[in-house]
């Protein structure tokens, strides 16, 4: 690595984590881009441990549709009615407001079962342990 580059990351690795979303902001706004990506890398910089012994031992979790592609709503919605025996207008108002919750609480394997179903569909799902 060239020594200026050496000095830039010495830079940034003294900056806070306010400071790290600032700059994230400024970037983005520079550039006209949007650095989605950048929020997961900061937050591992975080101590993760005693988060993920707490997912580690849930027993329940809680499903989050985060995203639904726009080519494959129809989809979507099909497999939400089919899974949460909402009506057409509900399971199309989830959708177009993701990131919304499909289910509150859900054994593991229930979970996946959903994830993957939804997924499978075209659609971006979360788990998170409750």
């Amino acid at each position: 690595m060239s020594k200026n580059l050496e000095q830039f990351v010495d830079e940034l690795s003294g900056l806070t984590v306010l400071e790290m979303s600032k700059l994230k902001e400024m970037l983005e706004n520079k550039w006209g881009v949007k650095a989605a990506a950048a929020a997961p890398m900061m937050m591992a910089a975080a101590p993760a441990a005693a988060p993920a012994e707490a997912a580690a031992e849930a027993t329940a979790f809680q499903v989050t549709l985060a995203e639904a592609a726009a080519d494959k709503k129809i989809g979507i919605i099909k497999v939400l009615r089919e899974i949460t025996g909402l009506g057409l207008k509900e399971a199309k108002d989830l959708v177009d407001g993701a990131p919304k919750v499909v289910k509150e609480s859900s054994p593991k394997a229930e979970a996946e079962e959903i994830k993957k179903k939804l997924e499978t569909a075209g659609a971006k799902v979360t788990l998170k342990g409750v």
